[in-house]
């Protein structure tokens, strides 16, 4: 029966870019309007108007919006400027944005998936067999499979990087850290998980995470927006606070959304360096945070995963691995392996189906997949800038999910529901 379920997943992943029977399959994504997918010609007015409302009522500087259905890019438009100030560059759909927890899914959990198809990743070994400094005793038994599901035991978050830099000191500091929980017992999202998927790939690999994905995922897929440390590629001196990796000159800025004005640590209004803290205090190069990319590039990524895996004759991912990793993983989370799937309240709003998998960061991004209509959303903004205290795009997310959804003509509105629980 499993095996049955998992087949059927995979066709979803695989025929959506042929669902329609006007449809023929496109090797790459192809610009359409919205009415060539079944769906509402008034999209696009109406995406439109949703994120300038947004933008007018402080959700977010800048935004970048990416839609498409059944390999065809129906919403691909950048809005305002990378800054408050008026005269800062337009966004564009080549604009990087500061990805922050993206980087969980689109580098961390890509370069995992493909480690475990080519049989050098075990899930559901201890992370210790990978990591050996993990030598605490109340962690010998967390596995890969834990901490790309968030159920490791590990807490939220601390600001390690106050006194803590580099990967070795990073590893060590999280060794010696008592756990909130027992590992396997509950899910508490934590960076830390990722933080060690990351050094877990870099293990493996014998390789930095940002080499690994540049030569296996972003070269590829010809994603030449994407990377870490935009302005100085490569890790930056972990001491140095990432204003090391600052380049004043760089024409790369006008390109760059801006993120923060940071009181704290940096003391900059930060531009062209990631966001988050400790993934600075780790080089710029991290599992959890650290990724910066255009919504033109991720639109072609998530475009992969509805492939099944593929993308313009190149296949990367196995799509029984893709449809694996997407899915929910217990009735009691929400989470897949290092996916999120929608839940009450989530930013894929009241219709994306039970089978869409998708992910936020702290920055304002966010990408949403639903398999079953074929249709993906990415949207990025720098809602952070000035400050991280701004949440005005919370509903920004759920209305234009929820726009898409109700465009499309030929299925059914469902409104989510949680799953049922399990007969005992």
């Amino acid at each position: 029966m499993k095996e049955l379920r998992l087949l059927a997943i995979c066709c979803l992943l695989s025929a959506c870019a042929t669902t329609s029977p006007r449809l023929q399959p496109v090797p790459t994504l192809v610009s359409a309007n919205p009415a060539s997918v079944g769906m509402d010609p008034a999209l696009n007015r109406r995406l439109d108007s949703i994120v300038q409302a947004g933008i007018k009522n402080g959700a977010a500087p800048g935004v970048a919006l990416a839609v498409g259905r059944y390999g065809r890019l129906i919403h691909l438009r950048g809005y305002g400027r990378i800054d408050t100030a008026t005269n800062s560059a337009k966004v564009t759909d080549s604009t990087m944005f500061d990805m922050a927890s993206l980087t969980k899914v689109v580098a961390t959990t890509t370069a995992a998936m493909i480690l475990e198809d080519e049989g050098r990743l075990n899930l559901d070994a201890p992370v210790a067999s990978y990591l050996p400094e993990l030598n605490d005793s109340a962690k010998a038994k967390i596995t890969v499979r834990m901490i790309l599901t968030h159920s490791a035991g590990f807490e939220a978050f601390a600001p390690l990087w106050k006194d803590t830099k580099g990967r070795a000191e990073y590893l060590a500091k999280i060794n010696a850290r008592p756990l909130a929980y027992t590992p396997g017992d509950s899910v508490i999202y934590s960076d830390w998980d990722f933080v060690l998927a990351g050094l877990v790939v870099e293990h493996i690999t014998g390789m930095p995470l940002d080499q690994f994905v540049a030569t296996r995922v972003w070269q590829p897929l010809g994603m030449r927006d994407t990377g870490f440390n935009p302005l100085a590629p490569g890790e930056i001196p972990p001491d140095s606070a990432c204003t090391a990796g600052f380049r004043p000159d760089s024409p790369l800025l006008n390109r760059i959304a801006m993120t923060e004005f940071d009181t704290v640590y940096r003391h900059i209004h930060v531009h062209g360096i990631v966001h988050d803290e400790n993934a600075c205090a780790l080089g710029g190069v991290a599992g959890h945070a650290g990724l910066f990319s255009s919504a033109r590039d991720v639109a072609i990524f998530v475009q992969m995963l509805l492939n099944g895996g593929q993308y313009n004759g190149v296949r990367l991912i196995q799509p029984t691995t893709v449809a694996r990793w997407t899915a929910r993983q217990s009735p009691h989370s929400s989470r897949a392996i290092g996916w999120d799937t929608p839940s009450m309240r989530s930013s894929a709003g009241h219709y994306f189906s039970p089978r869409s998998f998708g992910h936020t960061g702290f920055t304002g991004t966010s990408i949403w997949v639903d398999p079953e209509r074929g249709v993906f959303v990415v949207l990025l903004t720098n809602r952070v800038d000035p400050t991280r205290a701004n949440l005005r795009n919370e509903p920004l997310r759920r209305d234009i999910a929820d726009a898409v959804q109700a465009a499309i003509l030929d299925a059914p509105l469902i409104e989510w529901q949680p799953p049922a629980p399990i007969a005992r």
